[in-house]
């Protein structure tokens, strides 16, 4: 494996970054993960857009996004597979032992992974932690997942793929890596930006392409919805089965498989929607 490390490849065992990287010490950076078909990085222009987006939330200096696709085209070409997770991160670089940030350049690491195609459905679980949608890093995709990884961890040891988590309204908000769409009276709906949830690349691409609408929703709505589903870079659209003790045997419902449809045609159309 080939990895992009601070403007050159490396093999895996190679590739390193210094140890007082504040990505490391503090988690300071943030990150893109970009699906990878055969070479070809989906969506990339979103990805880079909002990766300078969530750059400028954590005060980072605004990452080169020329070199950056330069890098994703290095590892790319240097690591062919049919299916990739390519790994965008783009840390404060090296700075003190603590949280202020020092004045070293930041680094940039572009990583690639295989990835399998996702079942049509999952399971997922609601988790009693909340996302703070007034915190400083509320929509960042930031490299700060501690969260994340002890709410996936209930998941998994659940028997699903995802963690479903409120705001602190008690609103529906989002996975720990997903989006999170809704269908209720025919009606296909997922929760606002103002919820907390990240600006998903994949939730902007269905929320056009199916027509889905905003709305804020209760937690509660995932036992009484007639339909959910998730989105995510390397989820596409899918369908969800289970929610904690609650099965939808009929999952993937039929707006899920229009929207399942609809993506799939719009995605092969255009490898980089703008």
């Amino acid at each position: 494996m080939q990895i992009w490390v601070n403007g050159k490849l490396a093999s895996e065992g190679d590739a390193a970054l210094n140890a007082l990287d504040h990505g490391i010490t503090v988690g300071d950076g943030v990150f893109e993960t970009v699906k990878a078909v055969d070479g070809r990085p989906f969506a990339l222009t979103r990805h880079l857009n909002r990766l300078a987006r969530s750059a400028a939330g954590l005060g980072l200096p605004e990452p080169d996004l020329d070199e950056v696709r330069r890098a994703c085209a290095a590892v790319l070409e240097a690591n062919p597979m049919p299916l990739g997770r390519l790994r965008i991160t783009f840390t404060g670089g090296i700075s003190p032992l603590g949280s202020e940030r020092g004045n070293d350049t930041p680094s940039l690491i572009v990583a690639i992974g295989e990835a399998a195609p996702r079942p049509d459905t999952t399971a997922v679980v609601t988790v009693p932690w909340t996302r703070n949608e007034t915190g400083a890093l509320s929509g960042l995709k930031t490299t700060s997942y501690g969260e994340n990884v002890v709410a996936l961890a209930r998941a998994k040891a659940n028997g699903a793929s995802e963690a479903l988590l409120p705001n602190t309204k008690g609103h529906l908000c989002e996975g720990t890596g997903s989006n999170v769409f809704v269908v209720v009276g025919g009606r296909l709906l997922t929760p606002p930006l103002s919820s907390g949830c990240l600006a998903g690349v994949t939730r902007a691409l269905v929320a056009e392409w199916a027509g889905a609408e905003e709305a804020e929703l209760p937690q509660s709505v995932l036992q009484e919805a007639d339909e959910v589903f998730l989105t995510g870079t390397t989820r596409d659209v899918q369908g969800v089965h289970r929610v904690d003790d609650r099965e939808l045997p009929t999952a993937p419902g039929p707006i899920t498989r229009k929207a399942m449809q609809i993506f799939d045609e719009r995605a092969a159309a255009d490898f980089d929607p703008r």
